[in-house]
């Protein structure tokens, strides 16, 4: 393995002038700094990740926790989407990636533990059940820790505009003609807290009341319990004339059974997701959904943990909110006002 040593040699200088060039310290000239660097990449020269860490204190590695219960994995979209940015911004700044899990495979490990026994420099938390005691125990220990679409009120978070971005889908609704409008939403959770909450008081700004049955508890990113329960909407009495989904993958359940029931969308039913998916754009006609700013997300994110793990003194605990859009496509018909 080269050294320091051997670049010093080979450049005829010290090994100090070697170390402070390698670390861009301002003492060293320009010229000496090129010859350097040149030299040590001609000679393999990779810098001793262990001996970085005794000399910063750091690992620069950053552990990831994602548990995603539908087990869809990273092939689940949105998150995935969250964490290539954030992956992204978290590389930029010289740091890796580790993903932190139970793992059986060795022993009966503990989030924490697994975060010590990887050495990371800080967690981010994201997609996971945040009741579970072994998040619990991870978020009140001493590790940097950053949560996406969670607050807790010792953490710094990062999270979705989840009440904004249901309210300015139901006005758009709304604004479309529509009056019975339903909604079929995910599993509980801090963000279906919000949008939920949302829905009914947006709604009721507007002087609309919701039927209970036109409330349904579906499983974000399912389209199985999303087909079930457009079923029991289409079946009511008095159907809604459109139908909110948890998100816009779970949104091709209730695509099918319409389509099964030889309806048309829009002409004969609305229906609108949530996420923002490239999926919603392809599929015919073009899904109406409130799009999340998952590249924001994950950024902000890593800057977050970024700035606590390398200035925890000027660290601030603060709860950082990214808005999303509307995305008007053509599955909302325009209806009349009293419709």
């Amino acid at each position: 393995m080269v050294s320091m040593k051997d670049i010093s040699l080979k450049c005829g200088v010290s090994v100090a002038t070697v170390s402070k060039a390698l670390n861009d310290h301002s003492d060293i000239g320009e010229n000496t700094k090129e010859l350097i660097r040149k030299t040590a990449k001609e000679m393999g020269y990779f810098p001793n990740s262990s001996a970085r860490a005794l000399k910063t204190n750091r690992t620069y590695n950053i552990g990831v926790l994602f548990v995603d219960e539908a087990q869809s994995g990273l092939t689940h979209e949105y998150f995935s989407h969250v964490l290539d940015s954030f992956k992204v911004t978290a590389e930029q700044s010289g740091y890796d990636i580790t993903f932190i899990n139970r793992n059986k495979a060795h022993s009966s490990m503990s989030y924490l533990e697994h975060s010590k026994y990887r050495g990371v420099d800080g967690v981010v938390i994201a997609c996971v059940d945040f009741h579970d005691p072994e998040v619990l125990e991870l978020v009140r220990s001493d590790l940097p820790v950053v949560t996406i679409d969670y607050t807790f009120n010792n953490r710094i978070a990062v999270i979705s505009d989840n009440i904004k971005g249901m309210k300015d889908l139901i006005t758009y609704i709304y604004e479309m003609g529509h009056r019975k409008i339903a909604y079929i939403h995910g599993a509980d959770s801090a963000v279906t807290q919000n949008r939920v909450g949302s829905f009914y008081k947006t709604l009721d700004s507007l002087g609309i009341s919701v039927p209970d049955d036109y409330v349904k508890e579906g499983i974000y990113h399912d389209t199985e319990s999303s087909a079930i329960l457009t079923r029991e909407l289409l079946n009511l009495k008095e159907c809604p004339t459109c139908i909110i989904y948890p998100d816009d993958f779970s949104s091709i359940g209730g695509i099918n059974v319409i389509k099964e029931r030889g309806l048309k969308i829009p002409d004969d039913i609305s229906i609108v997701g949530y996420d923002g998916l490239r999926l919603s754009q392809v599929l015919d006609p073009k899904l109406t959904t409130l799009k999340q700013d998952t590249k924001s997300l994950g950024r902000l994110a890593a800057q977050k943990l970024i700035h606590l793990i390398e200035k925890p003194k000027a660290a601030v605990i603060e709860r950082v909110v990214v808005e999303g859009e509307v995305i008007k496509g053509e599955s909302v018909k325009q209806m009349g006002s009293t419709s």
